[in-house]
């Protein structure tokens, strides 16, 4: 009896610490933003509700996971550049509904930043993800999301800039300006599907430079399908061709060394 009630106790705080919102909410030393500054500080967790940037200079450190919740917005277009704002966190970072994340951009183009993720990125239905100069313990996950029309207010581009993903990067059925995978070193798979480019008022796929994917190395497998317009390397924005452990599959077929 006594084994069971232990084997049950590790159960439950296995599965505490796995929820992203409310339990880490209850923590002591948790913090939530609805709408202003993240502040410098170290936090158990972090949850975004409202339209919140990182204060100039600051050093946040989340021991947790950090919930950008639906409909919220943390450092839209990537203002940490702007600030010189770094960004540690030890979980995941979980981005909702119509959410908006803009992380690292703190670093030139070809490195890394002092931005840190220890566990996943994972997004569900964004508006937009900005990831720039990250390093990424596990994955970096991005399913649907965007916009819904040209004319919608909320228009943003998907860049995805200059990361060390140590897991895989998957980007699948979003909408939108623009969307790039420039200079990642990914040491999973990459997976760019069925993104759609808009511009505003002239319909899908007449952005011509979207879908850039391009100067990447990955450990694991390229594989490209349904995006509009095609995935495609271009030199007039200094793209290379990617390096690539496996294959390079569908569209980025013909996007490597």
């Amino acid at each position: 009896m006594r084994r069971r009630t232990l084997l049950f106790g590790t159960v439950v705080a296995l599965v505490a610490m796995a929820l992203p919102g409310s339990a880490l909410a209850a923590n002591p030393g948790a913090g939530s933003c609805s709408g202003g500054i993240m502040a410098t500080g170290t936090y158990s967790g972090f949850t975004v509700t409202g339209t919140c940037t990182i204060a100039p200079g600051a050093n946040v450190q989340i021991n947790g996971n950090l919930l950008v919740a639906k409909g919220a917005s943390l450092d839209d277009h990537g203002l940490e550049a702007y600030r010189a704002a770094q960004l540690h966190v030890t979980g995941n970072v979980i981005v909702g509904k119509g959410a908006v994340l803009g992380l690292g951009y703190n670093a030139a183009p070809g490195t890394l930043g002092p931005d840190t993720v220890g566990g996943n990125i994972i997004a569900d239905q964004p508006l937009a993800l900005q990831v720039g100069n990250v390093t990424v313990g596990g994955n970096l996950i991005s399913v649907g999301g965007g916009v819904l029309s040209t004319s919608a207010a909320d228009f943003r581009n998907f860049p995805v800039k200059d990361n060390v993903i140590h897991g895989n990067l998957i980007l699948q059925g979003w909408r939108g300006g623009w969307l790039g995978v420039i200079r990642d070193h990914v040491d999973g798979n990459v997976i760019v599907a069925n993104i759609v480019s808009l511009s505003s008022g002239a319909g899908p796929g007449t952005d011509p430079d979207s879908t850039e994917v391009q100067t990447n190395n990955v450990g694991g497998n390229l594989i490209c399908f349904g995006n509009s317009p095609a995935a495609q390397v271009n030199p007039g924005d200094g793209g290379l061709p990617n390096t690539v452990g496996g294959h390079a599959i569908g569209q980025c077929a013909g996007l490597t060394q």
